[in-house]
């Protein structure tokens, strides 16, 4: 049985900025996860929730070695981009990976 790792990040926006934050998010982490060798394949997960919108990117993985493709050595931190510091409301400093069986 081969077992993939889901990597899940989290992230919380003003509700006003779910739609420009969702489009960023394509242009710069999606974009990267898709590129990088070893990714399986990409999720996102909104949900508002009042004034606030949380994301989830759930993505997954071969091996701990893509992911550090991806993440660097030091892969359960979270990665952060440029213009995140516009729209995300906290900057949670870790993932959450989960090996993940299919059946």
């Amino acid at each position: 049985m081969a077992i993939v790792i889901t990597r899940i990040w989290h992230g919380i926006t003003r509700a006003e900025h779910a739609e420009t934050y969702l489009r960023y998010l394509e242009k710069s982490g999606l974009a990267d996860y898709k590129r990088t060798a070893g990714n399986l394949g990409v999720q996102v997960l909104r949900r508002l929730e009042g004034d606030r919108c949380h994301f989830w990117t759930v993505t997954r993985w071969d091996s701990y070695e893509s992911i550090k493709g991806f993440a660097g050595e030091q892969y359960e931190q979270a990665r952060y981009y440029p213009e995140d510091a516009r729209y995300l409301l906290d900057f949670e400093p870790t993932v959450l990976h989960c090996e993940t069986f299919e059946y």
